[in-house]
């Protein structure tokens, strides 16, 4: 018995080797997603590690240095190399922290809607009939309306402030989950390893989240990394209405709110925060992309 086990689990770790090296095969493929994979890591690292890497504290103010221009420029000091802004706070140190905070929401808002989405989404495509109908429905209300508008509501009746600007973005971002894993459950229902697990006597909770929900996680992924572009994009554009993060705190789109006055005098209060809003979303999207190759089997080349 023990070598029986033994055989079995090693079997299992070279299907589970082969098949994390298919997936990298196909993610590998395509050069953009690796590109993206490479700067989120390094995202993540600056992140982690902001209080290291930071020059200053994102919130100490130097009087004396008020809008300074990067290095390069006259005027610049090394001290201070992507400058400062009207506080006279250093604006590399701000964007270091602010990566913790924007990747920090992208990962609660995320969670927040997947858990409840597949939750919801897996009892609609279960159960069907009028529980199904009440929950398509009111997603399609929700989704009726424009998200960033929605979560401004949200936000304007939960009240101003990241916590709330996240709660109202995950509810935002819930019925994407729930159609999708609705579709996923309906389509998996009726096959043959569901009506032998039936058979077996299990029960309708282990049917749904242990025999059919496993198999309906491939697109629920590539969701996710998509859906988390987008918890950071609209965290910023909340914060830069001012309902998201409040100042003094270093999210990127706060930064871009308090400053915005000063893009004729000072491009770089303005424009770094832009530049590192564009490049994170745009590497989580470009490693979606090669997630839905890699886990797409019709997007699979022989």
């Amino acid at each position: 018995m023990t070598d029986t086990a033994s055989t079995h689990a090693r079997m299992q770790d070279a299907s589970r080797r082969a098949r994390l090296a298919e997936f990298w095969y196909y993610f590998s493929e395509n050069r953009g997603a690796v590109i993206g994979l490479g700067v989120f890591v390094a995202l993540v690292i600056v992140a982690l590690f902001a209080p290291l890497i930071a020059p200053h504290a994102p919130n100490a103010q130097f009087r004396d240095a008020t809008l300074l221009p990067p290095f390069w420029q006259e005027g610049g000091r090394a001290a201070f190399p992507l400058g400062t802004d009207p506080l006279g706070r250093d604006m590399l140190s701000r964007l270091l922290h602010g990566a913790r905070f924007s990747l920090f929401i992208g990962v609660v808002v995320t969670l927040l809607a997947l858990t409840t989405g597949i939750i919801i989404g897996t009892i609609a495509g279960y159960f069907r009939g009028w529980v199904d109908t009440a929950i398509t429905r009111l997603m399609d209300i929700i989704l009726a309306f424009p998200s960033l508008l929605l979560a401004l509501v949200l936000v304007a009746v939960l009240g101003p402030g990241l916590n709330n600007a996240m709660i109202a973005i995950a509810l935002v971002q819930q019925p994407h989950y729930v159609r999708l894993t609705r579709a996923a459950v309906m389509g998996e229902k009726g096959r043959d390893y569901v009506t032998a697990a039936r058979v077996a006597g299990a029960g309708n909770v282990r049917l749904m989240f242990r025999t059919i929900l496993p198999n309906c996680t491939a697109p629920l992924i590539v969701q996710a990394a998509l859906s988390f572009s987008t918890a950071i994009l609209d965290a910023a554009a909340l914060g830069f209405l001012g309902m998201g993060a409040q100042p003094p705190t270093p999210e990127w789109g706060t930064m871009l709110a308090e400053s915005r006055e000063f893009i004729l005098r000072a491009w770089w209060v303005v424009t770094f925060p832009g530049l590192a809003i564009l490049i994170t979303v745009l590497a989580i999207n470009l490693m979606g992309d090669g997630l839905r190759d890699a886990l797409d089997p019709k997007l699979k080349r022989s």
